[in-house]
């Protein structure tokens, strides 16, 4: 072994870059999971349209009422409420605000989904484990905000500054476990091939049945 290629090696084990065998200290990730993190750290660097991506393909999932996520061992279901704002993907500043109950389901909002706006802001009615909270979500950094908690169980102020806190952690968490669904949907080979023409079949469909679903949905979710 030649000096130089000797101080390469002592010099990736220094970093540790390697071991003492010789070998790489890290697996090395597969393309899927490479795709992933990609995806992850644009979203987390407040990449709009990832967000924007994100709120259209959770409003598409949500609409059939299934749980879309387990999070502690409950399913998570998620109804899109109110005024939702569309916007274009990217320089595009065309914007479409619509308000009411069913407006996000509406056939005006997937239509114009389907020329090519995205969900940018969103209030979400999220039910998890006999427990309804709401919030608005915005696709630029996902921040929570004009959140509304389930009612307080505790009577004692301070108990009840604590039970705030845990189910505002709470709402945070699932909307985490909400996001990572997504980019492991969107980092792997099935998204071009068959989540998006799904997607574009149901923003060029009818209103169906579902519609009196999603009202119903509504109206006990509120109820809780």
């Amino acid at each position: 072994m030649g000096k130089r290629e000797q101080a390469r090696e002592e010099a990736a084990f220094m970093r540790g870059d390697v071991g003492v065998d010789g070998a790489a200290t890290e697996e090395k990730k597969d393309t899927a999971e490479v795709e992933r993190d990609k995806a992850r750290e644009a979203l987390l660097r407040g990449k709009a349209y990832l967000g924007r991506e994100f709120l259209t393909w959770l409003l598409w999932r949500s609409e059939a009422g299934e749980p879309l996520v387990q999070f502690e061992k409950a399913g998570v279901t998620v109804l899109f409420i109110g005024r939702v704002v569309l916007k274009g993907v990217s320089g595009d500043v065309t914007e479409l605000s619509a308000r009411g109950s069913l407006a996000p389901y509406s056939e005006q909002v997937k239509h114009s989904l389907d020329r090519g706006l995205l969900v940018h802001q969103a209030r979400l009615l999220l039910t998890h484990a006999e427990k309804a909270y709401e919030a608005t979500l915005d696709a630029e950094f996902l921040d929570i905000r004009a959140a509304k908690l389930p009612a307080l169980m505790s009577e004692e102020e301070d108990s009840q500054l604590g039970e705030r806190l845990y189910l505002a952690e709470q709402l945070s968490n699932m909307v985490h476990t909400l996001v990572e669904a997504f980019i492991t949907v969107r980092a792997g080979r099935a998204w071009s091939k068959q989540v998006v023409p799904a997607m574009k079949e149901w923003m060029r469909g009818e209103e169906g049945t579902r519609k009196q679903t999603v009202m119903q949905r509504a109206a006990s979710a509120r109820k809780r």
